[in-house]
């Protein structure tokens, strides 16, 4: 008779799984509160303690770690050696292992769990058993996830047994299971005692969808959601309307997300390829979404728009105008979801603004690496700010300055934002010198440049840009100071009566 050792958690399905397994002839082994809910489902079980000769100790801490139960898992059935030290001992092969683990994640989520709980969720016998079972896949099956019991179940009553492909399939699965286990356990350790810079790194993620191709079609992708991760998060949208997204569109979501979250007010971001094309503050959220729209009526074509108040029935009439490919709010009211399903390729998501946004640290890959840096959650209201010019900036001014210095940290390097009253009027991204990045933004300002402000994500090399600045009516600026050539922008700012703030704060996107 064969035998299976059965110890879970999450007992989802286990129940229905155990009487498969008998009615295929197993004998099966389990401990604790497996053992009792098989029993009071009628499924003949033999507690461990019963094989091992030993009780649970230590209040449960102990089961499952005994020779007669990891010999039985550990042993080669191909080795006359090993089956004979089995037989020698009384141990008795073990051909199917179902286990999962202490619900070390579900504890760690609860907002008032202690250090002493967390530890205490730290499963020491399941992992060793699964990766005893893993390592051991030749000669026996090993079942982490409910989803893979019917399998398991529909092999063995086709061929007897689980075929060897699959046998090594689960056991990848098990592993790739207790790594993810042991890295949220280490984590949660390392931000337990403070430690900022470990000697290594392990995270875990969980796939979350498929994508049909990552930036261009000839590309496989697919994207991840972090266990744990912020509420407020792309990875944690709902999804009420439109085709499935793309590598891109996620992307771009995410970007708006992150300017969005700057603001306190109605909001409106409008993003294109990681920039954002236009921002509009207002009283309503459709007032501000209008004024998104006029900062950039052409680039928003095509765009990812994020608002951060309920999508109403005059927001939404506003957005079906024009070809969106994503519209991403805390909420749609009923009459705005109509009005928007209207369009079939528009995708409808949600998240919660009120969720727990945990300033997750930023992972960019480079070929045979990882950089980690903290988000760029740096304020205004922490700068040090200095007026260095003979000008002080106006009450409106400075507001201005105040909403170009939340935008320009989220446009790429070098960045120059041309403000007006409550929007964004001309963006300069990503361009290899400054000044090239202020003529783009105030280009695209144009005539309503006369009496806005700019704000640039870095300090002034030259004195060129604050000369473009002046010639375009700009009439006041924001930047962080700090070049050895300061005095030359301070001096032509005062030329032209433009205030400048110092923030002390540099903001490079790249």
């Amino acid at each position: 008779m064969k035998r299976a050792l059965i110890s879970v958690s999450d007992k989802t399905g286990v129940v229905e799984f155990s009487k498969s397994l008998v009615d295929l002839g197993f004998e099966l082994l389990s401990t604790g509160g497996t053992k009792k809910t098989l029993e009071d489902n009628g499924v003949p079980v033999i507690g461990v303690e019963e094989i091992t000769g030993f009780p649970e100790i230590l209040d449960g801490r102990v089961k499952t770690l005994h020779p007669f139960i990891h010999g039985g898992l550990l042993a080669r059935r191909n080795m006359e050696d090993h089956m004979k030290q089995l037989d020698q001992q009384g141990i008795k092969p073990i051909d199917l292992v179902c286990v999962n683990l202490y619900p070390f994640q579900n504890t760690i989520e609860k907002p008032d769990v202690t250090s002493e709980d967390a530890i205490e969720n730290i499963d020491i016998g399941g992992p060793s058993m699964l990766r005893a079972a893993a390592k051991n896949h030749e000669d026996l099956t090993v079942v982490v996830d409910a989803d893979d019991y019917q399998k398991v179940l529909e092999e063995m009553r086709e061929n007897g047994d689980v075929s060897n492909s699959t046998k090594r399939k689960l056991a990848a699965k098990v592993f790739r299971h207790t790594a993810a286990y042991d890295a949220l356990i280490a984590e949660y350790m390392t931000e337990l005692v403070e430690e900022e810079q470990p000697e290594r790194v392990t995270f875990t993620y969980e796939l979350q969808q498929n994508l049909r191709y990552g930036e261009n079609p000839h590309q496989g992708a697919a994207f991840y959601k972090r266990p744990l991760g912020s509420e407020f998060s792309i990875a944690n949208a709902n999804q009420l309307h439109g085709k499935e997204l793309s590598y891109n569109n996620i992307r771009d979501a995410d970007a708006a997300l992150q300017i969005v979250k700057e603001f306190n007010e109605p909001a409106a971001v409008a993003v294109k390829h990681m920039n954002p094309c236009g921002i509009g503050i207002g009283l309503t959220i459709s007032e501000a979404f209008s004024k998104a729209y006029e900062a950039d009526s052409t680039s928003i074509f095509g765009g990812i728009v994020a608002l951060n108040r309920e999508v109403d029935s005059e927001t939404a009439r506003q957005l079906h105008e024009i070809f969106l490919e994503i519209v991403i709010a805390p909420s749609f009211s009923e009459e705005a979801l109509q009005i928007l399903k209207a369009k079939k390729n528009i995708r409808l998501l949600t998240t919660s603004f009120t969720g727990v946004n945990r300033n997750e640290k930023v992972l960019t890959s480079v070929e045979g690496g990882l950089l980690i840096q903290d988000q760029d959650t740096y304020t205004y209201e922490e700068a040090s700010i200095t007026v260095p010019t003979k000008r002080q900036p106006t009450e409106e001014e400075l507001a201005a300055l105040k909403l170009g210095w939340k935008v320009v940290k989220h446009v790429k390097s070098n960045a120059i934002v041309v403000v007006g009253n409550d929007m964004t009027l001309g963006i300069g991204a990503g361009q290899m010198n400054r000044v090239g990045a202020a003529k783009i933004a105030l280009e695209q300002a144009g005539e309503r440049a006369q009496g806005a402000v700019m704000a640039s994500d870095a300090f002034f090399p030259m004195s060129d840009t604050v000369e473009e600045a002046a010639k375009a009516g700009i009439t006041a600026i924001i930047q962080p100071g700090g070049s050895i050539r300061d005095e030359d922008s301070i001096k032509v700012a005062d030329e032209y009566g433009i205030a400048m703030v110092f923030t002390g704060v540099r903001h490079f996107k790249h």
